[in-house]
């Protein structure tokens, strides 16, 4: 396996309710799962290719819950990435340049039945971790737009997290609301569900504790 490390932020939105089953190892709100996201890597390698600056974002869908799978995924990476680059980023997201079972890239590949070719767009996204706020828009593939949860009385911003010390994605999520309308091979309409935005310092071996 080629070493790879990436340190960057992500805005990922799913159809289940704010606290979203799957992080507690239980079955999704509505029986399937449903998402779509994007990461933006500030720091970044893949073997001696660097990936600093790059993006990349995705669709899923699974006809149950995730580990049953029969999933499907759409993977797009940004136009601004050169071939090295676009290469290595497909390579870290099939999830082959991972232990077994560390990374979600892993975890999640093993679940598909199908991918679709990758996407090459402008990813355009913003994503700020402790107010719950960001956008992803890749034109003709993902909408997302994301806030932070409302007090259902007050109106003001609700703020919760979930900390995972052995996860395979993140150590520490900020969990907002969130809303997707996704095209393509995989169509999507996601209103007012789970929003994670998190940190993200992951490497084949997994998630990097500090």
């Amino acid at each position: 396996m080629t070493p790879w490390e990436i340190e960057g932020v992500e805005l990922v939105n799913c159809n289940c309710a704010y606290g979203c089953p799957c992080q507690f190892n239980a079955l999704p709100t509505h029986g399937h799962c449903q998402a779509a996201g994007a990461i933006e890597i500030h720091r970044g390698h893949h073997g001696d290719v660097s990936l600093d600056g790059t993006r990349i974002a995705f669709i899923f869908q699974w006809p149950g819950p995730i580990h049953e799978g029969g999933g499907k995924c759409q993977p797009i990476v940004d136009e601004s990435a050169d071939e090295a680059q676009r290469m290595a980023l497909l390579k870290i997201m099939s999830g082959e340049d991972s232990e077994p079972g560390r990374t979600m890239f892993n975890v999640f590949a093993s679940t598909l039945d199908q991918v679709f070719d990758p996407a090459f767009r402008k990813i355009a996204m913003t994503v700020d971790v402790d107010e719950r706020r960001g956008s992803i828009h890749v034109d003709g593939f993902i909408d997302t737009a994301g806030e932070p949860i409302r007090n259902p009385v007050t109106g003001q911003p609700h703020r919760a997290r979930i900390d995972l010390p052995n996860g395979f994605e993140y150590s520490l999520a900020e969990i907002g609301s969130a809303s997707t309308q996704t095209k393509g091979p995989i169509a999507l309409s996601l209103k007012d569900s789970y929003g994670q935005f998190a940190r993200l310092h992951l490497s084949g071996q997994g998630p990097v504790r500090h």
